[in-house]
């Protein structure tokens, strides 16, 4: 399999929030409710990857879109010493492929030309999530928010 990673456009929006979509309501099942692929939230991706400071990029197999994923500065908590993960999201039809390890690396790739260290944020008991994160080199810090649904896992990049 060859994949080629690219900055994500406007143009990918559609998919990206189909991949979104899928990848949210079979990865998080019972833990989330299920979202809905509509015009407003390829509207709202749309602007997400073409504006603000978060960096995208996009994951193309045999020229179709096969995951995505984001990183700029941290949001919460609030550190310029500390970048995010913002999003990483690979289409259901792609999980276990490889995919996900290639958006992976190429977001701690540029996450280490801008910060020491990174920071994520997932739900508390995602494991299959939790298990990628750290086969990745992240590790549980012990943060948490909304009232212990989310946790936090860190990773040092120099």
């Amino acid at each position: 399999m060859t994949v080629l990673i690219r900055p994500a456009s406007g143009g990918d929006a559609a998919r990206v929030a189909q991949i979104y979509v899928e990848s949210w309501n079979l990865g998080f099942g019972q833990l989330m409710p299920p979202l809905v692929l509509d015009d407003d939230r390829i509207n709202r991706w749309a602007t997400d990857l073409t504006t603000g400071r978060t960096k995208w990029w996009v994951a193309e197999n045999d020229g179709s879109l096969g995951g995505f994923v984001g990183i700029g500065p941290s949001r919460d908590p609030v550190d310029p010493e500390l970048g995010e993960l913002d999003t990483i999201a690979v289409d259901p039809g792609h999980w276990r492929t490889g995919i996900g390890t290639v958006l992976m690396r190429t977001a701690l790739e540029a996450l280490v030309d801008g910060y020491p260290q990174a920071i994520l944020w997932t739900l508390a008991g995602y494991d299959s999530g939790q298990r990628f994160y750290e086969s990745t080199g992240w590790k549980p810090d012990g943060g948490t928010r909304d009232d212990g649904h989310q946790i936090s896992y860190r990773h040092r990049l120099r």
